[in-house]
């Protein structure tokens, strides 16, 4: 496996990923805790474009029969169902899936990232942690960028003690 400091063009693009994936699931995530805020307030609706509502509108949920004001706060909602009774696209269904699968992709971002600087798994561990917890992203990413900039400072000074420690390539005289 090659040394991080044979690797620095790769690392460059792997800090500039996990940026923008990092930004990215964040912005995500905030939009999902606004939609079950939304949802699973006493409010209970759901944000849809087109249908009978019009370009963009909050049509109701209604939970199920049996469902106890507090079964929705309970994870797997204590088998409770909640109908949506609007019509139209579900933007609140599309963010809940969309911020899933950025969040695949930031993981694959972060770990890119974390065995090309081959950092301690704890570090990957609160890198995983910023796509799941709401603005944590924003401020893990401020810190493990800087924390990659630094790396790959080092390494670039160490590349360039290492390049000029090393012997000139011998020339040979023409004939």
């Amino acid at each position: 496996m090659p040394r991080p400091i044979e690797q620095l063009p790769q690392i460059r693009s792997a800090i500039r990923f996990y940026r923008v994936m990092s930004w990215v699931t964040g912005m995500f995530l905030l939009l999902l805790v606004a939609e079950m805020v939304l949802k699973y307030s006493p409010t209970h609706v759901e944000v849809f474009a087109g249908g009978s509502g019009g370009l963009l509108s909050l049509q109701r949920v209604v939970p199920g029969d049996g469902c106890q004001w507090y079964s929705l706060f309970v994870p797997g909602g204590m088998g409770c169902e909640i109908t949506s009774l609007g019509d139209g696209f579900n933007i609140s269904l599309a963010i809940l899936i969309v911020h899933g699968w950025i969040y695949v992709v930031y993981l694959l971002a972060c770990f890119r990232l974390w065995s090309l600087l081959r950092w301690p798994f704890k570090r990957l561990l609160a890198m995983a942690a910023g796509g799941v917890v709401p603005f944590l992203s924003f401020f893990v990413e401020r810190r493990m960028h800087d924390v990659a900039v630094a790396d790959v400072t080092r390494l670039e000074a160490e590349r360039a003690a290492r390049d000029a420690a090393a012997p000139a390539p011998a020339t040979t005289p023409e004939a």
